[in-house]
């Protein structure tokens, strides 16, 4: 098997067959521990971690947005064209209240501006793959953070207003 110069079936050096060895478990570790779905290299991170339950406010939306909203919830979440692990739950809306103050010789006048709108208030369930970061698929989820609500179906950006983290993924 092994010749005089130290050759294995006369072909390759016993070394340099240790160094591909090497190589290409070094390449597998990296293919499973980054493609595999779950790993840390996916997008969704996977099934198991930590149970999020976050609301998004969103302000200033049109009457006929909520009504087409609703028609898709719940819905999954997704980013960059692929599905989280992750759902939009519920939404509510409640009118949304702001006042343009006008000074006058007589006073203030609060007068109603935009009185037509709502406001919005989603709330996503997820799993994450890291409590410390809080990711679903490429945004962080912290309190008083712009958000995107996105699933395949609708799109609107707000803030998040509570976000209460669990355990184990449910």
């Amino acid at each position: 098997m092994i010749d005089e110069k130290g050759r294995l079936f006369g072909k390759i050096n016993i070394v340099d067959l240790l160094v591909i060895l090497v190589i290409v478990i070094a390449a597998a570790v990296l293919g499973v521990k980054f493609l595999k779905p779950g790993g840390s290299g996916a997008i969704g991170g996977g099934s198991a971690g930590t149970h999020v339950t976050y609301t998004v406010l969103v302000e200033n939306v049109q009457p006929e947005v909520y009504e087409n909203v609703q028609k898709y919830i719940p819905s999954t979440l997704m980013a960059s064209g692929e599905l989280l692990d992750g759902q939009v739950t519920s939404v509510t809306a409640a009118p949304h209240e702001d006042v343009v103050s006008v000074d006058t010789t007589d006073g203030t006048v609060e007068l109603p501006a935009d009185k037509d709108l709502l406001d919005l208030t989603f709330t996503v369930e997820c799993n994450v793959s890291n409590a410390i970061t809080t990711e679903i698929g490429t945004q962080e989820v912290r309190v008083g953070k712009n958000h995107i609500v996105k699933t395949d179906k609708f799109e609107l950006t707000g803030v998040v207003t509570d976000c209460t983290w669990g355990d184990e993924a449910q």
